[in-house]
């Protein structure tokens, strides 16, 4: 089984913490999808008799697209793929863009799961990222997908604003809580280079939130909602039973997927490959039916494989299977993992490796230093 995953670069407008290929270019939608489409068919042999078991539409802005463009790249998708009776079909959506006709046409293409950028329930907060949409409008959109038939549905929270303290941010989970919704995803807001979010910061206009008060939001979240019936089953994420997203979970496991699409990457288990981060770029070479839209391949040699078998494995709940490694990479990784272990960082049953709940804070820190430089 793999994933497909395809990328919509098209945006409305930029948040101002965005660090993801995205664009405002709208007039170029159809070309956009009808090189999605040659890419399809270019493409498909990188997975030889692979089944695909997980479609992830993401973006930028799927939702941005019309329900005609839409359907036409599942009808691509169809035509040129294998795909398993049951599989998970997600398409990332705006809250302002799920409008009660919108919803009835997803389901009507077979979308079984949709997720969208909450990211918090203050209108304050949602216009100083830029957000399009107001927090009435989250709402809205859930009873609209309710009503379509579409009953998974994973929201994205935002920790950590500039000022926000941990009453608010406790409103915040208490909100997303009353939506009733099966997924719940949640990150700290980041400042990341080249974002307007970093300049503000450079310019001392906006300034990140405190470390110790980012550790105790995280640690509401991740108690708040075991409490209420998630499983949080990664550092992030958060799933009804049974109702985990498939799709990443096979980034963390180590399936294969394939990447369509401007920016987009895909993995095949010995090599990677992207391509290039440029619409206008992408959609010529695929007009021309050739592979420039390609930006590069690389192999993956046992080192690289042992480091993202680290960083991504121990994410999850499930941790790292020791027997994944040789016997020389699981030496190396229980010597250098076992300062963590006395620490409470880290637990080790001889199976397998995974965070505590004193390490998921300081993961990167953890991972970082079990990895070979």
């Amino acid at each position: 089984m793999a994933g497909l995953y395809i990328h919509i670069p098209f945006c409305a407008s930029r948040c101002i913490y965005c660090g993801f290929y995205s664009t405002t270019l709208s007039g170029l939608k159809q070309r956009y999808v009808d090189a999605l489409c040659r890419e399809m068919e270019l493409a498909k042999c990188n997975l030889r008799d692979d089944k695909i078991a997980t479609i992830y539409v993401g973006g930028g802005t799927p939702s941005q697209l019309s329900i005609p463009l839409i359907g036409q790249i599942f009808d691509a998708v169809y035509s040129n793929y294998d795909v398993e009776d049951h599989a998970e079909v997600t398409i990332e959506c705006n809250p302002d863009d799920v409008t009660e006709e919108f919803a009835t046409q997803l389901y009507r293409l077979a979308v079984n799961r949709v997720s969208m950028g909450a990211q918090t329930f203050s209108d304050e907060r949602l216009r100083f990222l830029h957000r399009r949409h107001t927090a009435s409008q989250v709402q809205q959109a859930v009873k609209n997908l309710r009503r379509a038939g579409i009953g998974n549905i994973s929201i994205d929270l935002m920790y950590g604003f500039p000022n926000q303290t941990v009453v608010e941010w406790h409103d915040d989970i208490s909100s997303a809580l009353e939506l009733g919704v099966e997924h719940i995803s949640a990150y700290c807001l980041m400042i990341e280079e080249g974002t307007e979010l970093y300049k503000m910061n450079l310019q001392a206009s906006s300034k990140e939130c405190d470390e110790e008060t980012q550790r105790m939001m995280y640690y509401d979240l991740v108690d708040r909602l075991t409490a209420a019936g998630y499983e949080h089953y990664e550092i992030s994420n958060f799933a009804r039973k049974g109702l985990r997203s498939r799709h990443n979970s096979g980034y963390w496991k180590d399936i294969p997927y394939i990447g369509i699409g401007a920016s987009a990457h895909s993995y095949y288990g010995s090599t990677r490959r992207w391509n290039v981060s440029d619409v206008k770029q992408y959609i010529s070479s695929c007009e021309l039916r050739n592979d420039s839209y390609e930006a590069g391949m690389e192999p993956i040699d046992a080192e690289t494989h042992y480091n993202e078998r680290i960083m991504l494995a121990l994410r999850t709940c499930e941790g790292l299977n020791l027997g994944e490694l040789n016997t020389r990479q699981r030496d190396y990784l229980l010597s250098v993992a076992q300062k963590h272990v006395e620490a409470g960082l880290l637990e080790y049953d001889w199976q397998s490796l995974r965070l505590s709940h004193e390490g998921l804070f300081v993961s990167d820190m953890v991972i970082s230093e079990l990895m070979i430089v």
